[in-house]
Protein backbone atom coordinates (compact mmCIF):
# COMPACT_ATOMS: atom_id res chain seq x y z
CA UNK A 1 0.00 0.00 0.00
CA UNK A 2 0.99 3.59 -0.58
CA UNK A 3 2.68 5.40 2.42
CA UNK A 4 0.56 7.29 4.37
CA UNK A 5 -0.30 9.89 4.01
CA UNK A 6 -0.70 8.97 0.41
CA UNK A 7 -2.60 6.16 1.01
CA UNK A 8 -5.52 8.76 2.10
CA UNK A 9 -5.18 10.66 -1.48
CA UNK A 10 -8.31 11.05 -3.38
CA UNK A 11 -8.91 9.48 -6.96
CA UNK A 12 -9.84 11.71 -9.85
CA UNK A 13 -11.67 11.58 -12.77
CA UNK A 14 -9.74 14.31 -15.15
CA UNK A 15 -7.12 16.80 -14.75
CA UNK A 16 -6.62 20.04 -16.52
CA UNK A 17 -3.52 21.96 -16.21
CA UNK A 18 -3.60 25.57 -17.34
CA UNK A 19 0.38 26.86 -18.37
CA UNK A 20 0.03 30.45 -16.59
CA UNK A 21 4.17 30.79 -16.88
CA UNK A 22 6.81 29.29 -18.88
CA UNK A 23 9.75 30.14 -20.26
CA UNK A 24 8.67 29.08 -23.80
CA UNK A 25 5.82 30.33 -26.01
CA UNK A 26 4.87 28.49 -28.86
CA UNK A 27 1.67 29.45 -30.69
CA UNK A 28 2.43 27.67 -34.39
CA UNK A 29 3.47 23.96 -33.38
CA UNK A 30 0.78 21.71 -34.15
CA UNK A 31 0.07 19.60 -30.41
CA UNK A 32 -1.20 16.18 -30.06
CA UNK A 33 -4.04 15.05 -28.35
CA UNK A 34 -4.68 16.22 -24.55
CA UNK A 35 -3.75 20.22 -24.97
CA UNK A 36 -5.41 22.90 -25.88
CA UNK A 37 -3.52 25.50 -27.46
CA UNK A 38 -2.68 29.30 -26.65
CA UNK A 39 -4.22 30.59 -29.04
CA UNK A 40 -7.80 28.70 -28.25
CA UNK A 41 -7.03 29.68 -24.92
CA UNK A 42 -7.68 33.31 -25.35
CA UNK A 43 -9.35 34.00 -28.18
CA UNK A 44 -12.71 34.55 -26.29
CA UNK A 45 -15.61 37.12 -27.65
CA UNK A 46 -16.62 38.84 -31.51
CA UNK A 47 -13.97 41.34 -30.71
CA UNK A 48 -10.77 39.09 -30.12
CA UNK A 49 -8.08 39.24 -33.26
CA UNK A 50 -4.73 37.85 -32.86
CA UNK A 51 -2.44 40.59 -31.98
CA UNK A 52 0.74 40.62 -29.53
CA UNK A 53 -1.66 42.05 -26.77
CA UNK A 54 -3.55 38.98 -26.53
CA UNK A 55 -1.01 36.73 -26.29
CA UNK A 56 0.37 35.75 -22.85
CA UNK A 57 4.37 35.95 -22.36
CA UNK A 58 6.82 33.49 -21.47
CA UNK A 59 9.51 34.65 -19.03
CA UNK A 60 12.04 32.47 -16.86
CA UNK A 61 9.62 30.86 -14.42
CA UNK A 62 7.07 28.56 -14.04
CA UNK A 63 3.41 28.27 -12.64
CA UNK A 64 0.45 25.97 -13.06
CA UNK A 65 -2.77 25.64 -12.83
CA UNK A 66 -4.45 21.94 -11.78
CA UNK A 67 -8.15 22.01 -12.03
CA UNK A 68 -8.79 18.61 -10.90
CA UNK A 69 -12.40 16.75 -11.17
CA UNK A 70 -13.09 14.45 -8.45
CA UNK A 71 -15.20 10.69 -9.53
CA UNK A 72 -18.10 12.64 -8.32
CA UNK A 73 -17.96 15.87 -10.42
CA UNK A 74 -16.25 18.31 -7.89
CA UNK A 75 -13.52 20.62 -8.55
CA UNK A 76 -10.70 21.25 -7.34
CA UNK A 77 -8.28 24.34 -7.85
CA UNK A 78 -4.62 24.15 -7.22
CA UNK A 79 -1.82 26.45 -7.77
CA UNK A 80 1.43 25.09 -8.34
CA UNK A 81 4.33 28.21 -8.28
CA UNK A 82 3.41 31.78 -9.00
CA UNK A 83 6.41 32.63 -11.95
CA UNK A 84 9.19 35.80 -11.03
CA UNK A 85 6.81 38.41 -10.82
CA UNK A 86 3.76 39.78 -9.98
CA UNK A 87 3.33 41.36 -13.85
CA UNK A 88 3.40 38.24 -15.68
CA UNK A 89 1.32 35.97 -13.37
CA UNK A 90 -1.55 38.56 -13.81
CA UNK A 91 -1.54 39.67 -17.58
CA UNK A 92 -1.21 35.57 -18.82
CA UNK A 93 -3.80 34.95 -15.67
CA UNK A 94 -6.17 37.58 -17.18
CA UNK A 95 -5.61 36.66 -20.60
CA UNK A 96 -6.22 33.34 -20.23
CA UNK A 97 -9.38 33.60 -18.05
CA UNK A 98 -7.84 32.42 -14.83
CA UNK A 99 -9.06 33.78 -11.65
CA UNK A 100 -7.24 33.36 -8.13
CA UNK A 101 -10.58 33.33 -6.30
CA UNK A 102 -11.43 30.17 -4.62
CA UNK A 103 -8.42 28.44 -4.72
CA UNK A 104 -8.08 25.66 -2.58
CA UNK A 105 -4.22 26.09 -2.33
CA UNK A 106 -1.48 27.54 -3.05
CA UNK A 107 2.12 25.49 -3.65
CA UNK A 108 5.66 26.79 -3.47
CA UNK A 109 7.82 23.89 -4.97
CA UNK A 110 10.76 25.90 -3.31
CA UNK A 111 12.43 29.00 -2.42
CA UNK A 112 13.81 30.29 -5.65
CA UNK A 113 12.69 34.01 -7.25
CA UNK A 114 11.36 32.33 -10.61
CA UNK A 115 9.25 30.29 -8.73
CA UNK A 116 7.83 32.43 -5.88
CA UNK A 117 8.14 35.92 -7.03
CA UNK A 118 4.40 36.24 -8.05
CA UNK A 119 2.56 34.65 -5.38
CA UNK A 120 1.64 38.00 -3.57
CA UNK A 121 -0.60 38.59 -6.70
CA UNK A 122 -2.72 35.11 -6.43
CA UNK A 123 -3.09 35.20 -2.28
CA UNK A 124 -6.65 35.93 -1.77
CA UNK A 125 -7.99 36.07 1.75
CA UNK A 126 -8.17 32.82 3.51
CA UNK A 127 -6.39 30.74 0.90
CA UNK A 128 -3.69 28.13 2.20
CA UNK A 129 -0.38 28.72 1.08
CA UNK A 130 1.74 25.55 1.54
CA UNK A 131 5.18 26.17 2.11
CA UNK A 132 8.55 24.75 4.62
CA UNK A 133 10.40 27.21 6.21
CA UNK A 134 14.16 26.76 4.61
CA UNK A 135 12.32 28.39 1.38
CA UNK A 136 12.43 32.01 2.99
CA UNK A 137 16.57 32.13 3.34
CA UNK A 138 18.98 34.43 0.94
CA UNK A 139 20.46 32.66 -1.91
CA UNK A 140 22.65 33.79 -5.10
CA UNK A 141 24.95 31.85 -7.05
CA UNK A 142 29.17 31.61 -7.13
CA UNK A 143 30.60 31.89 -10.39
CA UNK A 144 33.57 30.12 -11.41
CA UNK A 145 35.82 33.38 -10.81
CA UNK A 146 33.97 33.83 -7.44
CA UNK A 147 31.51 36.33 -8.08
CA UNK A 148 27.94 36.16 -6.81
CA UNK A 149 24.77 36.48 -8.54
CA UNK A 150 22.23 37.61 -5.86
CA UNK A 151 19.01 36.21 -6.32
CA UNK A 152 15.65 37.96 -5.14
CA UNK A 153 14.41 37.29 -1.85
CA UNK A 154 11.05 34.98 -1.85
CA UNK A 155 8.40 36.94 -0.68
CA UNK A 156 8.40 36.06 3.24
CA UNK A 157 4.98 34.92 5.10
CA UNK A 158 4.58 37.75 6.72
CA UNK A 159 4.22 39.47 3.30
CA UNK A 160 2.31 36.76 2.21
CA UNK A 161 0.38 36.73 4.91
CA UNK A 162 -0.33 40.34 4.50
CA UNK A 163 -1.71 39.95 1.05
CA UNK A 164 -4.04 37.34 2.34
CA UNK A 165 -2.93 33.82 2.08
CA UNK A 166 -2.74 31.53 5.43
CA UNK A 167 0.33 30.38 5.50
CA UNK A 168 1.34 26.68 6.43
CA UNK A 169 4.36 25.88 6.92
CA UNK A 170 5.71 22.26 7.30
CA UNK A 171 8.51 20.03 5.90
CA UNK A 172 6.52 17.31 6.24
CA UNK A 173 4.39 15.61 3.39
CA UNK A 174 0.63 16.40 3.14
CA UNK A 175 -2.69 15.97 1.11
CA UNK A 176 -3.62 19.61 0.36
CA UNK A 177 -6.62 20.32 -2.19
CA UNK A 178 -9.30 18.79 -0.33
CA UNK A 179 -7.01 15.18 -0.89
CA UNK A 180 -7.04 15.39 -4.05
CA UNK A 181 -3.32 16.63 -4.17
CA UNK A 182 -0.38 15.21 -2.35
CA UNK A 183 2.18 17.46 -1.53
CA UNK A 184 5.80 15.69 -1.00
CA UNK A 185 8.21 15.88 1.89
CA UNK A 186 12.12 16.32 1.28
CA UNK A 187 13.22 14.59 -1.84
CA UNK A 188 15.52 11.50 -1.42
CA UNK A 189 19.21 11.86 -3.24
CA UNK A 190 19.79 8.89 -4.64
CA UNK A 191 21.60 9.10 -8.13
CA UNK A 192 25.35 9.12 -8.79
CA UNK A 193 24.83 11.89 -11.04
CA UNK A 194 22.15 14.42 -9.87
CA UNK A 195 24.04 16.66 -7.81
CA UNK A 196 21.44 19.96 -7.68
CA UNK A 197 22.70 23.44 -8.91
CA UNK A 198 26.35 24.07 -8.55
CA UNK A 199 27.26 27.21 -7.41
CA UNK A 200 24.47 27.60 -5.00
CA UNK A 201 24.94 28.91 -2.11
CA UNK A 202 23.17 30.20 0.46
CA UNK A 203 23.33 32.98 3.30
CA UNK A 204 24.14 31.51 7.10
CA UNK A 205 22.92 34.49 9.86
CA UNK A 206 25.16 32.66 12.52
CA UNK A 207 28.32 32.85 10.67
CA UNK A 208 27.61 36.11 8.67
CA UNK A 209 28.66 33.75 5.45
CA UNK A 210 27.70 32.29 2.29
CA UNK A 211 27.72 28.55 2.48
CA UNK A 212 27.66 25.85 -0.52
CA UNK A 213 24.22 24.46 -1.05
CA UNK A 214 23.66 22.40 -3.92
CA UNK A 215 21.45 20.23 -2.84
CA UNK A 216 18.54 22.83 -2.44
CA UNK A 217 16.47 20.24 0.28
CA UNK A 218 13.73 22.32 0.44
CA UNK A 219 12.14 21.54 -2.69
CA UNK A 220 9.29 19.49 -3.01
CA UNK A 221 6.96 18.09 -5.42
CA UNK A 222 3.41 17.56 -6.25
CA UNK A 223 0.98 14.21 -7.46
CA UNK A 224 -2.80 13.60 -8.78
CA UNK A 225 -3.62 10.11 -8.92
CA UNK A 226 -6.14 9.80 -11.86
CA UNK A 227 -8.37 6.84 -11.35
CA UNK A 228 -7.86 3.60 -14.45
CA UNK A 229 -4.05 5.97 -14.87
CA UNK A 230 -1.79 6.39 -11.88
CA UNK A 231 0.13 9.08 -10.71
CA UNK A 232 0.81 12.08 -12.54
CA UNK A 233 3.82 14.02 -10.46
CA UNK A 234 4.28 17.47 -10.96
CA UNK A 235 8.03 18.89 -10.33
CA UNK A 236 8.87 22.65 -11.03
CA UNK A 237 12.64 22.73 -10.83
CA UNK A 238 14.09 19.24 -10.53
CA UNK A 239 17.08 20.37 -8.58
CA UNK A 240 16.95 17.10 -6.79
CA UNK A 241 16.93 15.41 -10.22
CA UNK A 242 13.62 14.36 -12.07
CA UNK A 243 14.59 10.68 -11.62
CA UNK A 244 15.30 11.18 -7.86
CA UNK A 245 11.65 12.50 -7.84
CA UNK A 246 10.63 9.86 -10.13
CA UNK A 247 11.75 7.69 -7.77
CA UNK A 248 10.60 8.87 -4.89
CA UNK A 249 7.04 9.22 -6.32
CA UNK A 250 7.30 5.60 -7.21
CA UNK A 251 7.86 4.21 -3.18
CA UNK A 252 5.67 6.65 -1.97
CA UNK A 253 2.78 5.40 -4.27
CA UNK A 254 3.81 1.79 -4.98
CA UNK A 255 2.08 -0.05 -6.41
CA UNK A 256 0.10 2.60 -7.88
CA UNK A 257 1.90 3.56 -11.52
CA UNK A 258 3.41 6.76 -12.36
CA UNK A 259 1.43 7.86 -15.22
CA UNK A 260 3.17 11.65 -15.86
CA UNK A 261 5.41 13.58 -15.24
CA UNK A 262 5.39 17.41 -15.88
CA UNK A 263 7.13 20.63 -15.01
CA UNK A 264 11.17 22.35 -15.05
CA UNK A 265 13.43 18.76 -15.84
CA UNK A 266 16.36 21.20 -15.02
CA UNK A 267 18.95 19.90 -17.75
CA UNK A 268 19.58 22.82 -18.61
CA UNK A 269 23.43 24.43 -18.04
CA UNK A 270 27.03 23.94 -18.25
CA UNK A 271 26.67 21.99 -14.89
CA UNK A 272 23.44 19.85 -15.56
CA UNK A 273 23.70 19.10 -19.46
CA UNK A 274 26.04 16.37 -19.27
CA UNK A 275 23.52 14.08 -17.14
CA UNK A 276 20.92 14.63 -20.32
CA UNK A 277 21.86 11.03 -21.47
CA UNK A 278 21.97 9.09 -18.08
CA UNK A 279 18.19 11.12 -17.79
CA UNK A 280 16.40 9.37 -20.74
CA UNK A 281 18.01 6.55 -20.60
CA UNK A 282 16.98 6.25 -16.53
CA UNK A 283 13.21 7.61 -17.23
CA UNK A 284 12.73 4.73 -19.75
CA UNK A 285 12.60 2.50 -16.41
CA UNK A 286 9.08 4.43 -15.24
CA UNK A 287 6.80 3.25 -18.37
CA UNK A 288 5.76 6.71 -18.23
CA UNK A 289 2.34 7.58 -20.90
CA UNK A 290 2.97 11.43 -21.02
CA UNK A 291 6.37 13.57 -20.34
CA UNK A 292 6.04 17.34 -20.53
CA UNK A 293 9.01 18.94 -19.77
CA UNK A 294 9.00 22.82 -19.48
CA UNK A 295 11.06 25.92 -17.76
CA UNK A 296 14.81 24.39 -16.96
CA UNK A 297 14.47 21.61 -19.00
CA UNK A 298 16.46 22.89 -22.02
CA UNK A 299 16.19 22.44 -25.80
CA UNK A 300 18.60 20.09 -25.66
CA UNK A 301 17.21 17.68 -23.24
CA UNK A 302 13.75 18.44 -24.81
CA UNK A 303 15.09 17.34 -28.46
CA UNK A 304 17.00 14.05 -26.46
CA UNK A 305 13.53 13.10 -24.46
CA UNK A 306 11.54 13.42 -27.79
CA UNK A 307 14.33 11.42 -29.67
CA UNK A 308 13.89 8.78 -27.04
CA UNK A 309 10.63 8.71 -26.17
CA UNK A 310 8.28 10.24 -29.03
CA UNK A 311 4.78 11.18 -29.42
CA UNK A 312 4.85 10.90 -25.79
CA UNK A 313 6.68 13.80 -24.95
CA UNK A 314 4.74 17.50 -25.38
CA UNK A 315 6.56 20.23 -24.56
CA UNK A 316 5.14 23.02 -22.31
CA UNK A 317 4.24 26.31 -23.63
CA UNK A 318 2.73 28.92 -21.60
CA UNK A 319 -1.12 29.60 -22.60
CA UNK A 320 -1.68 25.88 -22.95
CA UNK A 321 -3.84 23.42 -21.61
CA UNK A 322 -2.43 20.31 -20.90
CA UNK A 323 -5.56 17.43 -20.12
CA UNK A 324 -4.70 14.26 -18.75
Amino acid sequence: MPEAPAGQLLRAERLAVHVLVDNVTDIASTTTGGIIGHVANVARGEAWALSGSCLCCANWGLSLGLDIVGLTGDVTRVLFDAGPDMDTLTRNAQLLGYSFEGLDGIVLSHGHWDHAGGLPAACRPGTPLHANEGMFVRRCIRQPGGARIPFRDPPSPGVLAAAGATVELSVDARLIGKRYVYLSGEIPRLTAYERGLPGHQTWDPSTEEWRDDPLIADERWLAVHLRDKGIVVFTACSHAGVINVLTHARRVFDPVPIHAVMGGFHLAGPGVEATIQETVSDMARFGLARIVPGHCTGWRAVGALANAFGERVTPSSVGQTHVF
